[in-house]
């Protein structure tokens, strides 16, 4: 179950229940959440929605209409809709996997739980194994030591503009 912006108690008949305020890293935490457990078959959008953000409304396009090559969120109206943590394939598994429940603007614990309640024995698992994402390896930037400097800056320091690093004209 997600809450979108607002703070719920927790239901402990939920197999996950969070807050998601982004529409991009909240929308993948959810998706990476949801396909490594088959036996999820729905998700209730509730709460409050966030500003400017719209999470919850680019959760419902993403499970309608996937990504486009550019792993922008196809019909979202979010803020920054890009999906670049996981892959298509993962959201396409989300697709297929879980039904969808809009209740947006629904904040009433207890007709949060009833929904929970009717929702938690139905259908069968997800008829493929868990899917398991792992993060992308981040970029190693690599850092050159400078041994000219085309720009003085005074009699101390000089800059390499094209690396634009700035250094004692000592260490040259």
């Amino acid at each position: 179950m997600v809450t979108l912006a607002s703070h719920l108690d927790a239901c402990p008949d939920a197999a996950i229940w969070g807050s998601s305020k982004t529409e991009n890293l909240g929308v993948e935490k959810i998706i990476v959440n949801v396909i490594s457990n088959s036996n999820i078959r729905y998700v209730l959008v509730c709460g409050t929605e966030s500003r400017g953000h719209l999470a919850g409304h680019s959760l419902l396009a993403i499970h309608a209409n996937g990504i486009d090559e550019q792993g922008r969120i196809t019909g979202s109206q979010g803020a920054i809709p890009f999906i670049e943590n996981i892959s298509g394939t993962a959201v396409e598994r989300f697709q297929q996997q879980v039904t969808v429940l809009n209740r947006i603007g629904l904040n009433d614990p207890e007709e949060i739980r009833r929904i929970v309640e009717d929702y938690r024995d139905k259908g069968e698992a997800y008829p493929e194994e868990p899917m398991l994402v792992c993060a992308p390896k981040k970029r190693q930037t690599s850092f050159a030591v400078p041994t000219s400097g085309d720009v003085i800056i005074s009699g101390e320091f000089v800059m390499d503009s094209k690396a634009g690093i700035i250094y004692t004209a000592e260490s040259l």
